[in-house]
């Protein structure tokens, strides 16, 4: 196994998060790419993993805590971490100690840079992002949305370093008398929840006058910190859940019943 920095070879590869094989990642567009430009030279990591035969199979990217959802000083957040592990496309890459690996290896990068710690979150259901492999990893939970919601987590490498914590929502949207509102907010660099602005865009567009539809890029910090909320799909002020990401017509099918009520 060897772990290397982005190359430019692999960075439309590393756009669609290693899913070069599937249909419906080019649904996302291309926000991940405008996200990377915009964050590159804000000190932005990603890792890939290699296998032996020089197979990618995984990635990791972590930002500067300031640019990242989080609330913290001196530290790098792990945006995300992932290991390829469908039969199909590139293969199952999972239980080879990929992911392990790469957790490292962005650890002593943030050391070398003067971090003082590094951040990651994590769910307590057994999904993408286990809290628990986090703990593992000699990770602490510090913070948490919720019963059921993501927990966040960090590895302090110092002891004069304050924990971080979330941003918590500040608001949600309202509505519009005699419309139906589909609000979609994007922070660019996670390809589904790209896929579900996408869809939830193209799906407002089939209601004519009778829909609005409002876009909210958090990518833009001033406007996360504005809402405190980073990627999110509402329907006038009701949350649909996004995870994984609905298909367009379910969007389509929710947004035809508020319409129906107008």
């Amino acid at each position: 196994m060897e772990i290397i920095d982005l190359t430019e070879n692999y960075k439309q590869l590393y756009f669609i998060c290693l899913e070069d094989w599937s249909e419906e990642i080019k649904e996302a567009g291309n926000h991940k790419e405008i996200w990377y430009n915009n964050m590159k030279n804000k000190d932005l990591g990603v890792k890939l993993a290699l296998d032996d035969n020089g197979e990618v199979g995984g990635m990791i990217q972590f930002i500067p805590i300031e640019h990242s959802i989080v609330e913290g000083n001196d530290l790098y957040f792990v945006n995300c971490i992932w290991v390829h592990g469908y039969k199909k496309g590139r293969g199952n890459f999972q239980k080879k100690g990929m992911g392990k690996a790469l957790l490292q290896a962005a650890e002593r990068d943030v050391k070398m840079k003067g971090a003082k710690g590094l951040v990651a979150w994590g769910i307590p259901l057994p999904f993408w992002m286990k809290a628990s492999w986090f703990k593992k990893q000699g990770y602490t939970k510090v913070d948490k949305q919720g019963i059921i919601g993501p927990v966040l987590l960090w590895k302090p490498f110092t002891e004069n370093v304050l924990p971080p914590k979330w941003i918590k929502e500040k608001k949600k949207p309202g509505t519009i008398s005699g419309k139906v509102t589909v609000s979609a907010f994007l922070n660019g660099w996670c390809p589904a929840q790209n896929l579900v602005f996408e869809r939830a865009k193209r799906a407002a567009s089939e209601f004519g006058d009778k829909v609005v539809f409002q876009k909210n890029n958090t990518f833009d910090r001033s406007v996360f910190l504005e809402w405190g909320i980073s990627d999110a799909l509402f329907i006038d002020n009701k949350q649909v859940r996004t995870g994984p990401p609905p298909s367009y017509e379910i969007i389509k099918k929710l947004i035809a019943k508020r319409v129906k009520k107008l």
